[in-house]
């Protein structure tokens, strides 16, 4: 497997006129990088966090799993999982929290995709 190094600055922004499922298709033959994009079309190329930031990020998934098996009131996911925002935005939280009544009006294909 061929490693790829590509020097950047902490935060690299690009204007790219992507539709919503051209940017699922970079997102997908990219996936080494964490890709963002703002309600403008701005793409952002997200580094990795550090370890205190991993950490607190793993304790907060922890907490809201936790939360969830308890009341299962909803799903919850990492930080690699895309959420579609009202106002046209790609974003990736670190943690997040959909209601089970949200998820379930889903379709499959926009489950498997970023969430809406």
């Amino acid at each position: 497997m061929e490693t790829n190094i590509l020097t950047l600055p902490p935060i690299l922004k690009l204007k790219l006129d992507l539709t919503s499922e051209q940017f699922w298709q970079l997102c997908q033959e990219n996936n080494d990088f964490q890709f963002e994009r703002t309600n403008s079309g701005e793409l952002i190329i997200m580094p990795p966090t550090g370890g205190n930031t991993g950490k607190r990020n793993a304790d907060l998934i922890f907490q809201l799993l936790v939360w969830k098996r308890q009341n299962n009131l909803g799903e919850v996911f990492d930080s690699n999982t895309g959420f579609t925002l009202p106002n046209g935005a790609d974003r990736a939280p670190d943690a997040s929290w959909v209601s089970r009544e949200r998820w379930e009006s889903l379709t499959p294909e926009q489950q498997d995709k970023f969430v809406p």
